[in-house]
């Protein structure tokens, strides 16, 4: 029975490893290049016009070579038991810069609006408000919802769209591809905001719960997970 349950830790252990405090690991190294292209992939963006039409080109090999790490760090992370506190920050640092530096970018290219741009630094900022808040009252992260996952990978999806439309300025076929660029990117936006009021609305009941638990004198668990 003891070497059953044994097996069954390491089973647990290997596939869900424990994080750990270090730093320097493959999977880490790996994200810190990943937010390094990140800036670069903005630049290209920035600078392409009208000069350098090219460096759009290069921004979505970048960007290419960006996305296929973001899958390579998880998964040497986890086979190789490499899994940290640090990386588990990095990841979802990165997918904001993504978010808001090529959003920065492509305003800046006049791809697409600034009050697009604006709707997503103001949720990311809600959203930072409302952590800091749940953090004083020793609340961990929300849990993840779908609605923000989505959201997120609607984004993601449009940003090469918008930057290949962006290559085809003169040709009748820009104006469909752009035009779908801004619908996904509008939808993702939409999402975002959308998980964000769920999000505001767990944080609301938590310290509710909290002022109540308080004067009745209730320990409560703090510990809710994590959010995206």
């Amino acid at each position: 029975m003891n070497e059953q349950k044994k097996r069954t830790k390491d089973e647990k252990t290997r596939f869900s490893p424990v994080p750990t405090n270090r730093i320097w690991t493959i999977p880490n190294v790996i994200s810190f290049l990943r937010i390094a292209s990140i800036v670069l992939i903005a630049w290209l963006i920035w600078f392409s016009q009208p000069d350098h039409p090219d460096y759009l080109i290069w921004s979505l090999i970048v960007l290419s070579l960006s996305a296929a790490s973001d899958g390579l760090d998880g998964y040497i992370a986890r086979r190789f038991n490499q899994v940290t506190l640090l990386g588990q920050l990095l990841d979802p640092i990165a997918d904001r810069m993504l978010i808001i530096l090529t959003g920065i970018a492509l305003c800046l290219a006049n791809v697409i609006p600034w009050w697009m741009m604006l709707l997503i630094v103001a949720r990311d900022a809600t959203m930072l408000v409302l952590v800091l808040v749940l953090s004083d009252h020793h609340y961990g992260p929300l849990p993840v919802h779908f609605v923000g996952k989505t959201g997120t990978f609607m984004l993601m999806c449009a940003i090469p769209v918008l930057i290949i439309s962006a290559t085809l300025r003169s040709l009748n076929l820009y104006y469909a591809v752009h035009c779908f660029g801004l619908a996904l990117y509008w939808w993702g936006i939409g999402l975002y905001w959308v998980a964000g009021v769920i999000y505001l609305m767990q944080g609301i009941r938590l310290l509710k719960a909290d002022k109540v638990a308080k004067k009745a004198g209730i320990p409560l668990s703090r510990e809710v997970g994590e959010r995206a």
